[in-house]
């Protein structure tokens, strides 16, 4: 199925397209979420887009003052960029955008401090790592936070939580926290499955059908050994949902719902495998205790059966 018939449907489903979704005209993000929207979507913008966002996280309080004239003008490029600029990043118009940052001002004015990015050099003093990481994985989270869509992220939990299977897929850094999902899935009691290999995501995506779920992770989207068992599972009545950092790429044409991750700046010493990490993790768990509140009744039992049965090996010798 093409992303345009795909988005037929998915409007009426609340798909990615449908309201709420990336391609949607949902409830606009909060003031306090326009920065990380704009961290987490740039990169995947044109080069004349990425001016614009960039000088409306820059400066919000004077980009708040220029009219779209204004703004086309002091970032080199035309209105009808400011615009396109402004819905991607989840703005019905550049009204909508000027509000938001007039907010995100207001904030910055009464004492926030503002978002900075710290690198770490390769001479850094160990402590200076720890307290570097710890601040750029604080960011990465609350960036993560605020740029979810939790109804999107409430469609997957509904989804899953009654699912007759759940497979994942993930490769790298992304199929550690596909593993990670698995085993709190299996320890409420759920059928779950966690592939790696791609070659198992395939042969099994071929057997899931409607009333199963399937989730793919990879933080850029376009990894092809995810893509491909998502697409089978989709085009096989599976209700899929993409876990990405970049909410266009090609992964989000097979899936019914995209839950948005938001990464840390890459460094040398920072890959895009350990910030990319931290977010899907956070995001895996919100859909983890999502699915555990929906089938409390079967999933406490569950969790303190396997508690139980794994209890001996956590006490002392005596």
């Amino acid at each position: 199925m093409t992303r345009e018939v795909k988005e037929i449907f998915g409007s009426a489903s609340g798909g990615p397209s449908g309201p709420g979704g990336p391609g949607g005209q949902g409830t606009p993000p909060a003031p306090a979420a326009l920065a990380a929207k704009v961290r987490t979507l740039t990169p995947s913008m044109t080069r004349s887009m990425q001016r614009v966002a960039e000088a409306v996280a820059g400066d919000p309080a004077g980009c708040a003052a220029l009219t779209v004239t204004g703004l086309a003008e002091l970032t080199g490029t035309s209105e009808a960029t400011v615009v396109r600029t402004a819905r991607i990043l989840g703005y019905p118009g550049y009204r909508d955008l000027r509000l938001a940052l007039a907010g995100l001002a207001a904030q910055q004015q009464s004492g926030r401090a503002p978002a900075i990015t710290t690198d770490i050099a390769v001479d850094d003093p160990i402590a200076d790592v720890v307290a570097k990481l710890a601040y750029d994985e604080q960011q990465t989270l609350a960036d993560t936070a605020a740029g979810l869509d939790t109804v999107q992220l409430a469609a997957a939990v509904a989804a899953a939580a009654t699912a007759r299977r759940i497979d994942v897929y993930g490769i790298g850094a992304s199929g550690l926290v596909a593993q990670d999902l698995v085993q709190k899935l299996l320890r409420i009691g759920l059928i779950a499955h966690a592939h790696s290999d791609p070659h198992l995501a395939v042969t099994n995506a071929v057997q899931l059908k409607a009333g199963d779920v399937a989730i793919a992770i990879t933080h850029s989207g376009a990894t092809g050994d995810v893509i491909e068992p998502l697409r089978v599972a989709f085009e096989r009545g599976a209700t899929t949902v993409a876990i990405t950092g970049r909410p266009d790429s090609s992964v989000t044409q097979y899936a019914d719902h995209v839950l948005t991750t938001s990464t840390a700046r890459e460094s040398e010493l920072r890959p895009a495998a350990m910030s990319s990490r931290t977010s899907q993790l956070l995001v895996v768990d919100c859909l983890f205790v999502g699915v555990a509140q929906r089938t409390y009744e079967t999933a406490a039992p569950a969790l303190a059966s396997s508690y139980e049965a794994l209890a001996h090996r956590h006490r002392g010798r005596t």
